[in-house]
């Protein structure tokens, strides 16, 4: 006598291959706490555009979260990656953190690209990245470039890159980090504000 036994599939299950999702390769490690006790702990970077008489060039900037103060900064022809790199490269060598540093930016092709991460994994900076087309996630230097055009860019007509690097230059070295009040540091410029931290750490 036979046995009526259920068939057995011989088919395999099929697992869809599920890529990372943007936020999990993408962390938002800031999330909109713009303070740190100290600096070199975390850093803020962003692009902007400044139209010339031929186009436009294109600023990037880092800032310490500690004092807001601009570490380095940058103005090229071109919108790419060497942009970034090479600005994060002289916020390194000038401000030479000993410990790891949060770096946070939008996710612009800039600070996604692989020669970031390479830039990034060197000097040990941790990648934090705003939600897509969020502009609130990285404000600290949404609100530097609104006011730097408000009381520089924007009063002046320029013709080539190095007007607008000497602009720059006078609006960022010679009056915000230097003497420009800011409410996040009750009112001291950046460069007090770290000076003060300084004198009572020591």
């Amino acid at each position: 006598k036979t046995m009526d036994l259920p068939k057995m599939s011989t088919v395999k299950p099929r697992f869809r291959y599920q890529k990372p999702t943007v936020s999990s390769t993408c962390p938002n490690l800031l999330k909109q706490q713009f303070h740190s006790k100290q600096p070199n702990r975390i850093w803020v970077s962003d692009i902007s555009y400044i139209p010339v008489k031929k186009g436009f060039v294109y600023l990037c900037v880092i800032l310490d979260i500690f004092s807001r103060k601009v570490i380095a900064w940058n103005v090229y022809a071109s919108m790419t990656a060497k942009l970034v790199c090479d600005t994060v490269e002289r916020a390194v060598h000038s401000r030479n953190p000993v410990q790891s540093v949060i770096f946070h930016s939008d996710r612009g092709s800039q600070y996604l690209s692989q020669e970031l991460r390479q830039v990034q994994e060197k000097y040990n900076l941790i990648p934090s990245y705003s939600k897509l087309a969020y502009p609130w996630d990285n404000a600290v230097t949404e609100s530097f470039f609104k006011y730097m055009k408000k009381e520089e860019l924007n009063r002046r007509n320029f013709s080539s890159l190095e007007e607008v690097k000497l602009a720059c230059f006078e609006y960022i070295e010679g009056f915000y980090n230097s003497k420009r009040p800011h409410s996040a540091n009750n009112f001291l410029s950046p460069n007090l504000k770290e000076l003060a931290f300084l004198i009572d750490s020591s």
